[in-house]
């Protein structure tokens, strides 16, 4: 598996800051403590980054959404994600029924190659739509494969639903993929190729 450091990726013609985009907004979560580890893993080189391809393919969902909904946003909570943050989150869930959520390492998480992202949408108050689950919710609520499961049995409503097929529907529409086990997860390619193609970011 080719890799590139991310000192290298931030002067990259390839990986573009994500930060300026219209219609988005950041809350990289793992750039501070309100994450299931509970401490800052990126410090101050906080990645909002993703691969071109990616970013672009995000521009277009941020667009189709403000089209939809004048006003609303689609808040990012994760981007690139250096291979040596994602160990430090395997290590945690490895041994765990958690582990489902976190892809391991040495696989390459699509985060690594700046090909995913993190998010949901907020509206022209900057509120953020209600899911039914929090982002990094390791429960089954959070899993889209179960949804119709948790609506017939009272445990996610049908305005939560559609809050997420807002999501997805921006995103599909884009050219994202979304992931049976977590609503917020997207990836901007199928994952085989990009793991047989592209570099992964240390």
């Amino acid at each position: 598996m080719n890799a590139i450091s991310l000192e290298q990726v931030a002067s990259h013609p390839e990986y573009v800051s994500i930060a300026g985009l219209a219609g988005i907004r950041l809350d990289l979560r793992y750039a501070s403590a309100d994450n299931f580890v509970g401490r800052d893993l990126y410090g101050a080189a906080a990645p909002a980054l993703l691969h071109r391809q990616a970013a672009e393919q995000l521009a277009r969902a941020a667009q189709w959404l403000g089209r939809q909904r004048p006003g609303y946003r689609l808040r990012v909570f994760d981007a690139l994600r250096p291979g040596r943050v994602q160990r430090v989150l395997w290590d945690i869930v490895k041994d765990t029924p958690q582990r489902i959520y976190v892809a391991d390492p040495a696989r390459g998480s699509i985060h690594s190659f700046g090909m995913a992202v993190d998010l949901s949408v907020e509206d022209d108050a900057g509120r953020e739509l209600d899911m039914g689950a929090g982002f990094d919710d390791f429960t089954e609520l959070a899993q889209p494969q179960r949804e119709e499961a948790m609506l017939a049995a009272g445990r996610l409503s049908a305005a939560q639903l559609a809050n997420r097929r807002l999501l997805r529907e921006a995103m599909e529409g884009a050219g994202f993929r979304g992931i049976p086990t977590e609503w917020w997860h997207f990836e901007a390619a199928d994952k085989a190729w990009i793991r047989e193609t592209m570099r992964l970011v240390e």
